[in-house]
C-alpha cells in the first residue's frame, strides 16, 4: 500500500509544483493531467470513489467555464470600447454639458445650462459675467422646484446688447428660506475634437474648458 502511493507521488507533485510554464496557474489542461494521473496512479486495492471523480470533474467544469467567461468578457469589453469611441468621433462639432461654471460664447451661439436644484425655492437667480468678472447680465428664473431647471443665454447683456465672443462664468443662486444658496449647474460646451487614449478610454478635448472624459458628459445636445 505504502509503495504505491510513492509511486503516485512524484508525478503529482511535480504537475502540482509547476502546473505550467507560462504563467503558474492551473488551466484547464494542467487540471485535466493531474486528474488523469491521480486516475492512473491510483491504489488499485482503494481505487477511487465515484463521488469523488465526479467532484473532480465539476471541478474542472468550473476551471473551464471561468475561462471561458474572462474570454467573452475581455472581447465585450473591447467590442464597447470600440464602439464607445465611434460614437463619440460623432460628437465633433456638436456641444455637451458638463459640470462647470464656465463657458465660451461662440460667434452668433448662445449658451444653455442646467441648474442642479437640491432644494425647493422661492426664486432662483442666475448671474453672469465676463472674462474680466463684471456682470453682465441677470436672469430671474422665479420659484422652482427640486430637480434639475433648464435655461439659455443669447449673448445678451441687461440692456438688450450682444456681448462678443468669449469665456463667461455663470452662479446660480436660490432662495430657501430666509436664506441663498448656490447652486451647482452644467453648461454647454462645444467639442472641438475626440482623443482615444492608450487605456482605449475616451476624452473629449471642449472649447474652453480642455480635455474632458466622456464618461464625465451629462447630456449631448
Amino acid at each position: 500500500m505504502t509503495e504505491i502511493n510513492q509511486i503516485s507521488n512524484p508525478l503529482l507533485s511535480e504537475l502540482a509544483i509547476k502546473p505550467t510554464a507560462k504563467n503558474k496557474e492551473l488551466d484547464k489542461n494542467a487540471f485535466l493531467e493531474l486528474m488523469v494521473a491521480q486516475m492512473n496512479n491510483q491504489d488499485p486495492l482503494n481505487p477511487q470513489e465515484n463521488g469523488e471523480f465526479i467532484a473532480q470533474l465539476a471541478q474542472f467544469s468550473s476551471v473551464e467555464g471561468i475561462e471561458n467567461l474572462n474570454s467573452t468578457v475581455g472581447i465585450m469589453a473591447t467590442s464597447m470600447q470600440s464602439s464607445q469611441a465611434l460614437q463619440a468621433s460623432a460628437l465633433v462639432g456638436r456641444s455637451v454639458h458638463i459640470r462647470t461654471d464656465s463657458s465660451v460664447l461662440q460667434p452668433g451661439g448662445a449658451i444653455t445650462g442646467t441648474i442642479k436644484m437640491a432644494s425647493s425655492s422661492n426664486n432662483l437667480l442666475v448671474s453672469i459675467f465676463d472674462s474680466a468678472g463684471s456682470l453682465v447680465k441677470q436672469v430671474e428664473l422665479g420659484p422652482q422646484s427640486r430637480g434639475d431647471v433648464k435655461f439659455g443665454w443669447n449673448g445678451l447683456d441687461n440692456d438688450g446688447n450682444q456681448l462678443p465672443p468669449g469665456k463667461y462664468s455663470f452662479r446660480a443662486e436660490a432662495s430657501v428660506g430666509d436664506m441663498t444658496e448656490e447652486m451647482d449647474m452644467a453648461l454647454s460646451a462645444n467639442v472641438d475634437s475626440v482623443t482615444i487614449n492608450a487605456d482605449r478610454s475616451v476624452i473629449l478635448n471642449l472649447a474652453g474648458q480642455g480635455a474632458v472624459p466622456l464618461l464625465e458628459v451629462e447630456e449631448i445636445l
